[in-house]
């Protein structure tokens, strides 16, 4: 006890009854907030949730640890102000201490609601459209979150920041040389969360066809793309932005074009009623789309016409698309065949 007296100048020697005294507090709080406290707090977060309050209900039950941390270690302070015969609360040596406590458990509870929303982004919304930038400003509120905690712990002790700041400056400068390539993969990402170009799940294409996949996660530095054989790309985020991307998932239709070459030596009037048979052809099949066939010669050589025969298909699965054309293609052999039109050689005329 004569150590502390440097601390506490008045504290005395505390008697067994005072010992006593300081357990049971300790052990009545363990108790209070174990099937008390914690019990209120369940069962105001499943109060809530039944009144469709679900962010509300998330944040109880995220603030449910720091809450009750900072119970027991208010009641820690109690129990020793008891032992001490000095309040602890508001004594000008510890005070700032038992706030900094405090303090601390506030933050968290806010740092673990921040937690559990940058692992399921898309609790904080109900819109379909996912909001990309969402996780990305979740993982800089954690940053902030223990940066401002810890000015405001600093405070309490009239800490000098303003050298810490300085130094912080000066070494922020250094160290973004240094990481610049990942500065600019981590802006990237920025920029792919402001323009929204894809969303989780979508279907996504580069324009050198070098990579193709279903987007499988979009981070600070890269986005996961799971590519059709099941393999897993890391793509730079950098990459991406500097890269046209065509997102396959928001196509309502597929194109399908072919070119058929016809001999010149072919009548003209039967040329038309063969054109005009596979335009109907086309038309009549359930999965095309009708307003937009086209079946005309756009070309012509020395021997021969080249015949552009396109039109779109009422689906984006690729395997739908293939069926349709497969479909066609045998129709049009089939027209050519009634109709007897001699076909040209490509290679020879080309």
């Amino acid at each position: 006890m004569d150590s502390m007296k440097w601390l506490f100048p008045n504290v005395t020697a505390p008697t067994w009854m005072d010992i006593m005294v300081a357990v049971a507090l300790c052990v009545f709080g363990w108790l209070f907030q174990h099937f008390v406290l914690k019990k209120i707090i369940t069962s105001s977060v499943t109060f809530l949730r039944k009144r469709q309050r679900n962010f509300q209900a998330t944040v109880l039950a995220q603030f449910n640890n720091a809450i009750r941390y900072a119970f027991m270690s208010a009641v820690v302070v109690l129990s020793l102000s008891s032992l001490l015969k000095v309040f602890l609360f508001t004594h000008f040596a510890t005070k700032n201490f038992v706030l900094s406590i405090m303090v601390f458990f506030a933050f968290k509870g806010i740092y673990d609601v921040l937690h559990y929303y940058t692992k399921k982004p898309l609790e904080l919304h109900n819109d379909e459209e996912q909001n990309v930038l969402l996780p990305f400003f979740l993982r800089i509120g954690k940053v902030l979150i223990m940066i401002l905690a810890m000015f405001t712990i600093a405070s309490f002790w009239n800490f000098n920041l303003n050298g810490f700041l300085t130094g912080i400056g000066l070494t922020g400068v250094a160290i973004a040389f240094g990481i610049r390539d990942t500065l600019a993969h981590v802006f990237g990402g920025m920029s792919v969360a402001l323009d929204n170009p894809f969303q989780i799940g979508d279907w996504i294409a580069t324009e050198d066809q070098k990579i193709e996949g279903t987007i499988e996660d979009i981070n600070l530095r890269s986005t996961l793309i799971q590519t059709g054989d099941k393999g897993l790309v890391y793509v730079p985020n950098s990459y991406l932005v500097n890269k046209p991307i065509y997102n396959l998932s928001k196509r309502e239709k597929r194109k399908c074009e072919l070119f058929l070459y016809v001999a010149a030596e072919n009548e003209e009037e039967k040329l038309r009623n063969a054109l005009s048979a596979i335009h109907q052809q086309i038309y009549l099949h359930a999965d095309t789309e009708k307003d937009l066939i086209h079946v005309y010669i756009d070309e012509f050589y020395q021997a021969s016409y080249r015949v552009l025969v396109r039109f779109y298909v009422a689906s984006n699965d690729t395997a739908v698309m293939l069926s349709v054309n497969q479909d066609v293609l045998f129709a049009i052999r089939q027209i050519v065949y009634d109709d007897k039109i001699i076909l040209a050689d490509q290679a020879n005329d080309c």
